[in-house]
């Protein structure tokens, strides 16, 4: 029997306690006594799972947006020596909604 993380994380606590139930190791030692998350947290570490939620990689985007930074802040500079208050308060917004859009991405 072999489970990936998503598998274990959609079952109930009683399918999960059945699955402790075969498993010898000293994680699961108790089990009747976990909790969901807890007792998630154990049969991974029992099985040598990888708890860490993979998220589909947004690559390619990811580089786009990085680029537009770039040029995002060598126009904020030119901004400031000409002191254009306006343009610079926008793409000083733009910088900061594409930083939080990564950021988002990155959870």
């Amino acid at each position: 029997m072999s489970f990936t993380y998503e598998e274990l994380k959609k079952k109930t606590v009683a399918e999960l306690r059945e699955i402790a139930k075969g498993i010898e190791h000293e994680a699961v030692q108790g089990y009747t006594q976990l909790n969901k998350e807890h007792l998630l947290a154990a049969i991974c570490k029992a099985l040598d799972l990888d708890m860490h939620v993979h998220h589909a990689a947004t690559g390619e985007n990811k580089t786009r947006m990085k680029k537009e930074i770039r040029e995002l802040r060598k126009k904020r500079d030119e901004a400031l020596t000409a002191h254009d208050h306006q343009s610079l308060k926008r793409i000083r917004q733009k910088i900061k909604h594409l930083k939080k859009t990564l950021r988002r991405q990155a959870i």
